[in-house]
């Protein structure tokens, strides 16, 4: 809504206006692009009246009589670009909107160079938009896509971080939260874990709303906010939760259509990148081996059967890939079907009168051919996406990864030997069995004897792995107090439904043979289970000692005792140091049984395993 309202020069879009719109160009930088990426196709840009959209530091033609609306961080490069922009004319009349805060002196370098200009009254607006944040879904953000490595769980976990350098990072998070908030035009109550980073976080929040709301003038939370209809009277509650309480479900394999689009293929910015595989036909000897072709598909809010399976067991997904697929088909036949009776010539009005029964028939079949092909491309992106999918889950051995990691993490009995599992050859690559194995490190109550670790490490090692994340993971277990009692996950398990084979058709795209069929039972992790605590006002050890605050309140306090006793209606969990798609997908599982009640998930970035790894294998050098 608040980038709707920018496009149309921030005046908010009237519904049912007839005109033509307003003719305009969108200049924005790399972090504009991101934000607008997810939300709005180049369609809906052109709907607005946005002809074209360009890089600010691109090189750009001058378009004398049209109006420009620009959108990007003010940063010192990016001020420069503009003032140059306004000295060479470029265009009509220019709208500044900026993604954060501007400060007092940018806005007199604009200034004096629209003066020197002679473009003063060009500049039509200058905006602070407060939208440094990237909505990914409609209950997920996460807060920036470029410099991420900026606020990474490697930068706060650093141990050679300085309290400068820290300073930094928890002003760039909160700068982001901060927006978040403007936008939803709501004061939340703030509760966090102590001694963590979600602390500072909070900390830094609660002061900078609290200085917001004392300027009463310029205060961005009175009145007309945009997010005024959107929440109820009550206040929603914010849960800073820090990356550390559980490093378990990030390394975990999963079995949700999306999370394992996240964890097995290139997705980013609900944006997948396949490589296409060009038949397996030999090319002469001495060829030059075919260039793979990279294809992308945009997975977003408009796809229906992204939104209604991205959430589902892989199986599940396959099965439905399928029945669209069949009944697509009879559809199609049935166009086909419905033209041959009529020949569809149909010159004489008289047959076509007698026939008016099948006329209906015809023009329903007709005028649903649009919608028929936009659910055939959706069956080919969702057929792409899932059989490359299932070859990882296949040439991997994920579902048995998966199955195993859960049986640990539920603490229940494993049925082959965890060092089995690493020197088998043909299960998983040597980061799947890194992954297994710091989940079982994190999980055991008792951390492995030496020579029992010896004797793993010696595995890993045979089997291909890099060590480095293991010494960070045995470090973080020491230091952390919660080694005394290990996160629990639940205890129930994921329960195999017999194998797939029995389940698809024969004449089925996906050949699943051999793929356990394994479906979900709802358990909670670690993040959830603190939501649900400090949400329905459970008292609970894990959140007791939860810090409250509240930033309307005059005086801040240090204290854990929550003011509101009633339970919250709506709630936004923050992962500080980075989040996955399979927390997420957890919330809204759990939120689903909660009627009337909404959760938002956000992080600081969004990592799979691959990259948590990574990540973790760096911060090693302790």
């Amino acid at each position: 809504v608040a980038l709707k309202r920018m496009l149309n020069f921030n005046v908010p879009p009237v519904k049912n206006s007839t005109g033509e719109p307003v003719w305009k160009v969108l200049i924005y930088d790399r972090f504009g692009q991101d934000i607008i990426s997810p939300l709005l196709s180049v369609k809906e840009l052109r709907d607005m009246g946005i002809t074209l959209h360009l890089l600010l530091h691109s090189d750009r033609d001058s378009i004398p009589d049209v109006p420009a609306i620009y959108f990007v961080m003010p940063t010192e490069e990016n001020i420069d670009r503009m003032c140059q922009d306004l000295r060479n004319q470029l265009y009509e009349s220019y709208y500044l909107n900026f993604i954060s805060a501007i400060s007092r002196s940018k806005l007199e370098d604009i200034a004096n160079a629209a003066i020197g200009a002679n473009a003063v009254t060009q500049v039509a607006k200058v905006f602070d938009q407060y939208l440094n944040f990237i909505t990914l879904e409609d209950d997920m953000f996460v807060l920036c896509n470029q410099n991420k490595e900026l606020v990474s769980y490697r930068a706060i976990n650093r141990p050679d971080i300085t309290d400068t350098e820290m300073e930094t990072i928890m002003d760039t998070i909160v700068d982001s939260l901060f927006c978040f908030f403007v936008t939803l035009g709501a004061i939340p109550i703030i509760r966090c874990s102590r001694g963590t980073a979600a602390e500072m976080v909070a900390v830094k929040l609660d002061k900078k709303l609290r200085e917001n709301l004392r300027d009463a003038r310029n205060s961005l939370f009175t009145g007309d906010t945009l997010g005024a209809g959107q929440f109820s009277f009550q206040r929603p509650l914010l849960v800073l939760v820090d990356r550390n309480i559980d490093l378990a479900t990030p390394l975990h394999h999963t079995w949700t259509y999306q999370a394992l689009v996240h964890d097995v293929l290139d997705f980013h910015l609900n944006r997948v990148n396949l490589e296409e595989s060009t038949g397996m036909e030999s090319s002469p000897a001495g060829a030059r081996p075919k260039k793979k072709n990279k294809k992308s598909y945009d997975l977003t809010a408009s796809d229906k059967f992204w939104q209604k399976h991205k959430g589902s067991p892989f199986p599940e997904v396959a099965e439905s890939v399928q029945q669209e697929l069949e009944s697509y088909r009879a559809q199609e036949d049935e166009v086909k079907r419905l033209k041959s009776i009529m020949g569809i010539e149909g010159e004489d009005e008289g047959a076509i009168s007698m026939l008016s029964d099948n006329t209906a028939k015809l023009t329903s079949a007709v005028s649903s051919l649009p919608e028929l092909l936009e659910k055939k491309r959706l069956i080919d992106l969702h057929t792409n996406v899932a059989t490359a999918v299932l070859e990882h889950i296949k040439s991997r051995k994920l579902d048995v990864y998966f199955e195993y990691e859960e049986k640990i993490m539920s603490k229940s009995t494993l049925d082959k030997s965890l060092l089995d599992m690493i020197s088998d050859p043909d299960a998983g690559t040597p980061e799947d069995k890194m992954r297994l194995f710091l989940i079982y490190y994190i999980s055991s109550a008792q951390a492995p004897s030496e020579i029992d670790l010896e004797q793993y490490k010696k595995a890993l090692t045979d089997a291909g792995c890099n060590l480095a994340p293991l010494s960070y993971i045995k470090q973080w277990k020491a230091f952390t107090k919660m080694a005394s009692a290990p996160t629990s996950y639940g205890n129930t398990t994921a329960k195999p439904l017999g194998l797939f084979s029995l389940v698809m058709n024969t004449g089925s795209q996906f050949v699943m043979e051999g793929v356990k069929n394994l479906v979900l039972k709802q358990q909670n992790l670690p993040v959830t289970r603190i939501l649900d605590n400090l949400m329905e006002m459970k008292s609970n050890p894990e959140t007791d000692d939860y810090r409250y605050f509240d930033p309307k309140m005059l005086r801040g306090s240090d204290s854990s005792v929550p003011r509101n006793k009633n339970p919250f209606q709506e709630a936004i969990v923050f992962v500080v140091g980075g989040g996955n798609y399979i927390e997420y997908q957890n919330l809204i599982d759990y939120i689903k049984g909660k009627q009337g009640k909404h959760v938002l998930y956000g992080c600081s970035e969004l990592f799979n395993a691959t990259q948590f790894i990574k990540q973790v294998g760096t911060s090693a050098a302790f």
